[in-house]
């Protein structure tokens, strides 16, 4: 059960089937109760019609026995007088409830006079005006009352809706009239459209759980399909393989798109690694067999053992291992720390510490503060001065400066500069241009990845353009923190 419902189609269509629920059983509802309104309120208009006939006569004098009453069967009537006593009934009426009394009998002096004595003169209330007298002058309330209650007529026994209608007249008092309007055409429809609902509404639950399931299932295709091949790519760890992605513009394409894209930037990421490591232990293959070399044929022959260049290739193995680790932790996402540093002293600071310079460094400098980390930034510098150096023909120039939202750290030379077409791939890891060179000269070809790197990460940018003497320029460029203030 849990399986089932863990299912995004289950799920889908058991929320739909009960929202759809309870939307019919609102409107159900809200149908059932107009329709007994409307049917009520015109049972109550009977029962008034009704019971303001029979007030109408009971103004005009007419006795009780003679009142023209409804049907019995359509509208039950009680006259009752202002004691609660019953003066007047529908025939056949045997039970009765709802109303002010639960008689169903006359009482038998009213029956026979229609009323109490009028005095000493000794006249009828009961009887009609005598032909050339005045009508006898009454009237009935406006306002009615409602109630429900039932009745048994004739051995029938129904609900209705009773209106009570009070009547004034002079000569025989207060009345109350009661009359019934049947609620069997109420009972009758409601019991109608609550089986058509019992009977309907399950069958169009089934309709939209069945439509909601076949829709969900062709929208989810795709990414079972998605998942078939992620499974397989997981299995085979072939990353060169690619989910499908549908002909829709829905959000299941978007998603084997991004997923394509994710898979991709992963194949990359994992070949740049092979290509890294396979780079790296290359690189350090070379100076390792030197220091070994070395280090045995001076165990052979002390004499002939060269400290100088075991020494290099000892200085030469740390510097790569350092770039390799810095390079790690750079790809591991690693922040540039938060501290100010001011550019022009940062940069003398750090020339000052190079001693084994081939050629004369100048310097422009402007005060220039950036946020970062002090260690990574010389790093920056040291590689540009290190590739400068290598390409200089006499003069290599350091310059700083603001720019805007910038701070810009400039490192040219006048060498032969690098080919417009190259660039780019000069900032890409182990690349070296000149594969004439030997590696004593040209280093492993980290430094210029590593500046860059570490340029990106401190939300700057690091390119190189020609330079005014012709060289190799190469402009460094990180936000500057006033401008971030602002």
């Amino acid at each position: 059960m849990s399986r089932l419902f863990g299912s995004v189609r289950a799920r889908a269509t058991l929320g739909a089937s009960l929202v759809v629920a309870l939307a019919l059983v609102a409107a159900g509802a809200a149908v059932l109760l107009a329709l007994r309104a409307n049917l009520t309120d015109q049972a109550d208009g009977r029962a008034d019609a009704a019971a303001r006939d029979v007030a109408s006569q009971l103004v005009a004098g007419r006795p009780f026995d003679d009142l023209d009453l409804p049907d019995e069967d359509d509208s039950p009537v009680q006259v009752v007088d202002e004691n609660g006593r019953l003066v007047a009934v529908s025939d056949d009426l045997e039970r009765i409830s709802g109303t002010g009394t639960g008689a169903v009998e006359p009482v038998g002096a009213a029956a026979r006079s229609g009323g109490e004595d009028a005095g000493d003169d000794g006249d009828d209330k009961g009887e009609a005006a005598e032909p050339g007298e005045a009508p006898e002058l009454g009237e009935v309330d406006e306002d009615t009352e409602y109630s429900s209650g039932s009745a048994t007529v004739d051995g029938e026994s129904a609900d209705y809706r009773f209106a009570a209608v009070e009547v004034g007249t002079e000569k025989r008092g207060d009345f109350t009239v009661y009359a019934g309007g049947s609620l069997a055409d109420e009972q009758s429809a409601t019991s109608t459209a609550l089986t058509s609902m019992l009977i309907g509404f399950p069958l169009l639950l089934a309709v939209v759980a069945g439509v909601t399931w076949l829709v969900t299932r062709r929208a989810l295709r795709p990414v079972a399909a998605i998942t078939a091949e992620m499974s397989a790519i997981t299995a085979s760890e072939d990353l060169a393989r690619r989910v499908p992605e549908p002909d829709t513009h829905d959000e299941i394409a978007r998603l084997a798109r991004t997923t394509n894209e994710t898979l991709t930037a992963l194949q990359t990421s994992v070949e740049r690694q092979r290509r890294f490591v396979a780079d790296a232990s290359h690189e350090l293959r070379s100076p390792i067999a030197s220091l070994r070399t070395q280090l045995e044929v001076g165990a052979a022959h002390p004499e002939l053992l060269d400290v100088d260049g075991a020494v290099e290739d000892t200085v030469r193995l740390q510097e790569l291992a350092a770039d390799l680790l810095l390079l790690a932790r750079l790809d591991a996402g690693e922040k540039p720390g938060g501290g100010r540093v001011d550019l022009a002293a940062f940069v003398r600071e750090e020339l000052s510490q190079r001693t084994r310079d081939r050629v004369d460094v100048h310097t422009e400098l402007k005060s220039v503060e950036v946020v970062g980390s002090r260690g990574q930034l010389a790093r920056v510098l040291g590689n540009l001065l290190n590739n400068a150096q290598r390409h200089a023909r006499s003069r290599v120039t350091v310059s700083t400066r603001s720019d805007g939202a910038w701070a810009v750290l400039e490192v040219s030379d006048d060498g032969s500069g690098v080919p417009e077409g190259e660039r780019e791939r000069i900032f890409e890891r182990f690349v070296r241009l000149d594969d004439a060179r030997t590696r004593d000269e040209g280093g492993a070809g980290l430094g210029l990845a590593i500046a860059r790197d570490v340029a990106v990460r401190h939300g700057g940018t690091l390119v190189v353009c020609e330079a005014p003497s012709g060289g190799a320029l190469f402009e460094l460029r990180l936000p500057s923190p006033q401008s971030s203030a602002e």
